[in-house]
């Protein structure tokens, strides 16, 4: 039995070297991604005041996934509106909170889930296939403030019950099957420069 044992052993510690020199780049050759506050802020400015933003400022291919940056705002609420649970079915979200307060309910089980259609801005430009519901059965409520991080994945419904002045953040999506197109240094700086108009 001890020879056995120390047989495995001699054979996980002399393959273990060989097989982590095999391995290989996920995302061979790719470059770094740098994005400044400047234009971080200057996404956020032009929406200030509005109900609802969500804008993508980067859309980026690192192997065998997509890693998304968008910042966005949500003026005051009281209360949500009717069908305002979201759903992802393919991408997974980080909320971190720049700024202002809310509450938020994440869980997966969702009353009256609907599709979304094909053509819808979200789905074209943001977050890939999903849907709307009109509540969470037993939810998790989050109180979030400048600072906190939430990470919703996939499949995983959201929706703010009470905002009360506005909540900005940065959101990093987690794409692994591709479905948001890309978005580089130069398509951002687009965008900036229409105002948004080019959606």
């Amino acid at each position: 039995m001890r020879n056995s044992a120390k047989l495995i052993f001699v054979a996980i510690t002399t393959l273990l070297p060989l097989s982590a020199q095999d391995a290989k780049p996920t995302c061979k050759q790719c470059p770094g991604t740098y994005v400044s506050n400047d234009e971080i802020q200057a996404y956020l400015k032009r929406v200030e005041g509005t109900a609802v933003s969500d804008q993508q400022v980067r859309a980026l291919d690192i192997g065998k996934t997509n890693v998304d940056v968008a910042v966005v705002y949500r003026g005051k609420l009281a209360a949500p509106a009717k069908q305002s649970v979201a759903e992802h079915d393919q991408v997974s979200e980080v909320y971190h909170i720049i700024d202002g307060s809310a509450t938020l309910m994440t869980g997966p089980d969702i009353v009256d889930l609907k599709r979304r259609p094909a053509d819808d801005r979200a789905v074209r430009l943001l977050n890939g296939p999903g849907g709307n519901g009109a509540s969470i059965r037993n939810g998790v409520t989050y109180h979030l403030k400048a600072g906190d991080v939430v990470v919703i994945p996939a499949g995983t419904g959201h929706l703010f019950t009470r905002i009360d002045d506005h909540i900005r953040y940065l959101m990093i999506r987690i794409d692994p099957d591709k479905v948001a197109p890309l978005k580089d240094e130069a398509a951002s700086k687009a965008d900036l420069k229409s105002g948004g108009k080019g959606n």
